[in-house]
């Protein structure tokens, strides 16, 4: 069960104004627990200060893993389950495995990829997602300030940082 959760909600209008926001508040002190807009904001996320994604180490990891099974299962039924001679070649010719070895390798990497962005994003069936404002999807950006990571901070103070920002509004959400 998760833990009621009070949040500072400050509302802009403009991209580029959300950008040099997010600058402000960030060099105030206050941590931002999530910046949501109605289309993809070019250089947000390195102004928010995320990090790399490591989805493309799983996607490996995973492509390898379909490789070796693909070898692996080709090589014991052409060598040990079935031997069959074809077109006069070895039992075990590594050319006839590349077409089935390639597709097994996009396979496994896809559907691991999308495994592990499912888990990491704790995006399951019955979670109820948290929508801090429907005017997100349509043309508001909305940052999101969790008020139990900025305890050091007075809201009134906070509220006056997104206000300085350049936010057209300032609202407080609870989820209970």
């Amino acid at each position: 069960m998760e833990r009621d959760t009070h949040f500072i909600l400050g509302v802009y209008d403009d991209e580029d104004v959300l950008l040099h926001a997010v600058e402000q508040v960030r060099g105030s002190g206050v941590k931002i627990h999530e910046v949501y807009s109605p289309y993809p904001v070019h250089g947000l996320e390195h102004v928010l200060g995320y990090k790399r994604s490591k989805l493309p180490i799983a996607a490996f990891l995973f492509g390898m893993l379909g490789l070796t099974l693909a070898l692996t299962m080709q090589f014991y039924m052409m060598k040990f389950d079935w031997p069959m001679i074809i077109g006069g070649k070895d039992y075990g010719a590594f050319p006839d495995f590349v077409p089935v070895s390639f597709e097994m390798t996009v396979l496994l990497s896809a559907f691991g990829m999308v495994g592990v962005f499912l888990i990491t994003s704790n995006l399951k069936p019955w979670a109820q997602p948290r929508i801090f404002d429907l005017r997100s999807t349509d043309d508001k950006h909305i940052m999101a300030i969790d008020l139990a990571n900025n305890s050091s901070l007075d809201l009134d103070k906070i509220k006056e940082i997104l206000t300085e920002s350049g936010a057209t509004e300032v609202n407080k959400k609870s989820f209970e």
